[in-house]
């Protein structure tokens, strides 16, 4: 039960990531994720890139992980460093750029992330 638990926090702290660009631009990645979903079956090509597409893929992996009876450990290393893609890179921008918002919003999915890898289920494998 814990681990469905720190993956539903996963899950939901990596939709509060912070983003900032040009031109006075923010948005929470749950804004941005909506807007992503609504122009995939619209214009498809228009987010085809890997830092859109990649933690989207982990987030659904990871909700897949959410609703099995025994959860994959395999599967959450690989949902989680999907989006770990993203919100690591957006971690090493708030370093970077001295950005406080941006570093913070990414602290609870790193927290949670490392949490939940380390108390993932083993699979078991035979020699």
């Amino acid at each position: 039960m814990q681990i469905k638990i720190l993956i539903f926090f996963v899950i939901m702290s990596s939709l509060f990531g912070y983003l900032e660009w040009g031109g006075g631009n923010a948005s929470f990645l749950y804004e941005s994720e909506k807007m992503v979903l609504v122009k995939l079956f619209s214009d498809p090509l228009s987010v085809a890139h890997p830092f859109i597409l990649l933690p989207i893929l982990g987030q659904v992996i990871l909700l897949i992980t959410f609703f099995q009876k025994n959860p994959s450990g395999r599967l959450i290393v690989v949902g989680t460093s999907l989006i770990g893609v993203l919100l690591g890179f957006m971690f090493v921008i708030g370093l970077l750029s001295f950005h406080l918002k941006i570093l913070i919003s990414t602290i609870p999915f790193l927290v949670f992330s490392v949490w939940l890898v380390r108390l993932r289920p083993k699979n078991k494998s035979s020699m």
